[in-house]
């Protein structure tokens, strides 16, 4: 069976993309490029489902939001 999750991807400090599923709590993982990353949270997706059900929450998107510091 064929699941799709979203996948939020960043970039660090050091260079590195940082993927997580938030459908999935602790499913992340970090690669130096996107292609490697996207072969890796695949693999961090399978794992994960092998030891938890996801959460059913849709993900709507991201805000920016500016505050005075």
């Amino acid at each position: 069976m064929m699941r799709e999750f979203s996948v939020v991807i960043e970039k660090d400090e050091d260079g590195y993309f940082v993927a997580s599923v938030p459908a999935l709590r602790g499913c992340h993982t970090q690669a130096k490029s996107l292609d490697a990353l996207m072969k890796r949270i695949k693999e961090a997706i399978e794992l994960c489902l092998e030891v938890q059900e996801p959460v059913t929450n849709e993900f709507i998107g991201v805000q920016r939001v500016a505050v005075m510091v």
